[in-house]
């Protein structure tokens, strides 16, 4: 990292940005290109490691690609605010942000409800019952984190 003054090497500290945030950020292993997709996530520490969970509909690219490699690269930001020097004409950006690496593993059917519950409840202030009809027809995703930093400006 270039900037070392705006690192964050503290665990607990990543951890609490990370909570902050809405939307991840995936970068996979498309041959050429890399493939970018945004996605809602659940998160979870077990053992000093963040495991971070994603879900979506039975078939599409992502899994296609995750079959060749399931190397993933992510990332995360919040706590956005413009800051802007009308005497210098200079504006610049304040956040938070998390990037990271890891493996994505497609989880067995024994281990999707958990994975789940965790994701769900994420996004809401209570424990969300969701119908478990949708239950075999989503693929769900588990990313554990083999490396990250974080960043504050």
């Amino acid at each position: 990292m270039r900037r070392k003054d705006r690192e964050i090497t503290d665990f607990n500290e990543i951890v609490k940005i990370m909570e902050k945030c809405d939307v991840c950020r995936l970068a996979l292993n498309d041959d050429d290109y890399p493939y970018i997709l945004p996605v809602n996530f659940g998160m979870k520490v077990d053992n000093g490691k963040v495991i971070l969970y994603f879900h979506g509909a039975n078939q599409g690219r992502k899994y296609e690609i995750l079959k060749r490699d399931n190397r993933a690269s992510f990332e995360m930001d919040c706590s956005h605010q413009l800051v802007f020097d009308e005497n210098k004409a200079e504006c610049t950006m304040k956040y938070e942000s998390v990037i990271g690496k890891g493996r994505i593993d497609i989880l067995p059917e024994e281990d999707k409800m958990e994975a789940l519950t965790i994701l769900t409840d994420r996004y809401h202030e209570n424990h969300f019952e969701f119908g478990t009809a949708i239950v075999p027809r989503t693929v769900v995703m588990k990313l554990t984190v083999e490396e990250m930093t974080g960043k504050r400006r």
